[in-house]
C-alpha cells in the first residue's frame, strides 16, 4: 500500500516513478481516502480494512496518523537523494515485527 495525503493525480505520478511496471504496489490511497478535520488531512488506517494489531505505517510526520499513533514508525522526510538508504535500515526491525505477528505476538505488542 501507498497511503498519502497528496491528491490522486500526484499519487498516480508518484506510482509511475516508484513502480513503473506495476508489480510492487497493489493499492494507493490518496487525499480522498483521508479524513479532513479543520482543513488538515490525516490518514485513517482503519480504511485499509486490516487488523491494526498487524499494521504499521512509516511516515515523516506524526500528523498523518493521530488516531493510530501506536502503529506509527517515524522516518526522516525523503529529500530526493538517490543514495538515501533509510528504509533499508528498517528492514531488520520490520522483519522482527513480521515474525512476532506470525507467532501471534502482535496483539501483545505496543
Amino acid at each position: 500500500f501507498i497511503y498519502t495525503t497528496a491528491k490522486k493525480d500526484y499519487a498516480k505520478n508518484l506510482l509511475e516513478v516508484l513502480d513503473p511496471k506495476k508489480k510492487l504496489i497493489r493499492h494507493c490511497l490518496s487525499q480522498s481516502d483521508c479524513v479532513c478535520s479543520q482543513g488538515c488531512y490525516w490518514k485513517d488506517l482503519t480504511r485499509l480494512g486490516r487488523d491494526l494489531a498487524k499494521t504499521v505505517a512509516l511516515d515523516h510526520t506524526m500528523q498523518g496518523f493521530p488516531a493510530q499513533a501506536a502503529n506509527w514508525i517515524s522516518v526522516p522526510a525523503w529529500s530526493g537523494d538517490p543514495e538515501d538508504e533509510e528504509l533499508l535500515r528498517l528492514i531488520p526491525a520490520l522483519r522482527q515485527l513480521g515474525q512476532a505477528v506470525g507467532r501471534g505476538e502482535g496483539d501483545r505488542m505496543g
